[in-house]
C-alpha cells in the first residue's frame, strides 16, 4: 500500500466532516480527498432509484481518479440505499454509514428514541431492521428534517445559525404522539452532529448519539498494517458544482486546505 494512498469520504454535502474529524482523531496522519456530490445535493428529497444510480457513479470516477485505500459513503441516506450497489462496483474496501440505534438503545432510560434524519433515511426498510434487531423494546419515532440539512450547510458556509430554527426543524419529533418521553436521539444524518451545539441548547436533557466515532474505529481497523505519511497532509475537498462552500476557516478544523470544483 502507498503510503499516500488517501481515504476518500463522499457525501451529498458537508456532513461527512462529522465522520471526518473523529477519523483525523485516530489516523492524524491519514491523507484525505473528501468529495461532496453538491450538484446532486439534498439526497434526501431525491428517489431511492436516483441514488442508487448516481452514487456507484460517481464514486467509480473518482476512485479512477484519486487510488484511494478506503472509500467511506459519509452520507446516512447513500448508504442505506446504494451501499451493496457500490460495494458490488468498487474493488476495494467501502465503510457505510447507518443510523446508531443500537447504541442509542442501550442507553435510553424511557425506551422512547427518536431518529433524526433526512426524509429519505428515516423511510428506509433498513430502519426498521436496526430497530427490530436492537430496540425491540422501544418506542422508535422518527423524523426526516431537510432543514436541518440545510442549516448544517448554512452553518459550515459561515452563517449564523439561531438555536430557534434548528428547535423548529426538530420539534415535530417531540410533538408526536409518545415524543415528550424521547431521552436519545438517533442523529441519523451525517449533517446533523455539526449542529451539536444548537441542537443540546434547543432540547436540553436530551442525549444525542451519532455513528462518527464508531465509522472512524472501524476505518482505523481496516488499514491497521497499512504505512501512512510521517507527517499531516493538507487534505483536498471537491464539489461537483460550483455552489456555496464552506469557509476555509471551518474546514481547516478538519484538515482540509484545498478546495476544488470536480
Amino acid at each position: 500500500m502507498d503510503p499516500n494512498a488517501p481515504i476518500l469520504f463522499f457525501d451529498s454535502g458537508v456532513g461527512g466532516l462529522s465522520v471526518l474529524g473523529p477519523t483525523l482523531k485516530v489516523l492524524p496522519n491519514a491523507p484525505i480527498v473528501y468529495a461532496a456530490d453538491s450538484a446532486g445535493f439534498p439526497y434526501g428529497k431525491r428517489t431511492e432509484a436516483e441514488i442508487a444510480s448516481r452514487v456507484p457513479a460517481l464514486l467509480g470516477r473518482l476512485v479512477e481518479r484519486f487510488h484511494p485505500r478506503l472509500a467511506v459513503i459519509a452520507c446516512n441516506t447513500a448508504s442505506t440505499i446504494a451501499l451493496d450497489h457500490v460495494r458490488s462496483a468498487l474493488d476495494l474496501p467501502v465503510v457505510g454509514t447507518v443510523p446508531a440505534i443500537k447504541p442509542a438503545a442501550e442507553m435510553s432510560k424511557s425506551r422512547v428514541i427518536g431518529v433524526l434524519g433526512t426524509e429519505a433515511t428515516v423511510r428506509q426498510p433498513y430502519v426498521d431492521d436496526l430497530a427490530a434487531k436492537f430496540a425491540a423494546d422501544c418506542t422508535i419515532i422518527r423524523h426526516g428534517s431537510p432543514e436541518l440539512v440545510e442549516l448544517a450547510e448554512a452553518k459550515l458556509a459561515g452563517e449564523e445559525i439561531g438555536t430557534d430554527a434548528v428547535r423548529a426543524a426538530a420539534q415535530p419529533m417531540f410533538d408526536a404522539p409518545g415524543g415528550d418521553r424521547i431521552d436519545t436521539v438517533v442523529l441519523a444524518c451525517t449533517h446533523f452532529p455539526l449542529l451539536d451545539a444548537e441542537l443540546r441548547a434547543a432540547f436540553p436533557g436530551v442525549a444525542y448519539v451519532d455513528g462518527g466515532p464508531g465509522i472512524a474505529r472501524r476505518i482505523a481497523w481496516l488499514t491497521r498494517e497499512q504505512a501512512w505519511p510521517g507527517a499531516p497532509s493538507e487534505g483536498l475537498m471537491l464539489f461537483t458544482s460550483a455552489t456555496r462552500t464552506p469557509s476555509l476557516a471551518n474546514l481547516a478544523r478538519f484538515g482540509i486546505g484545498d478546495v476544488r470544483t470536480l
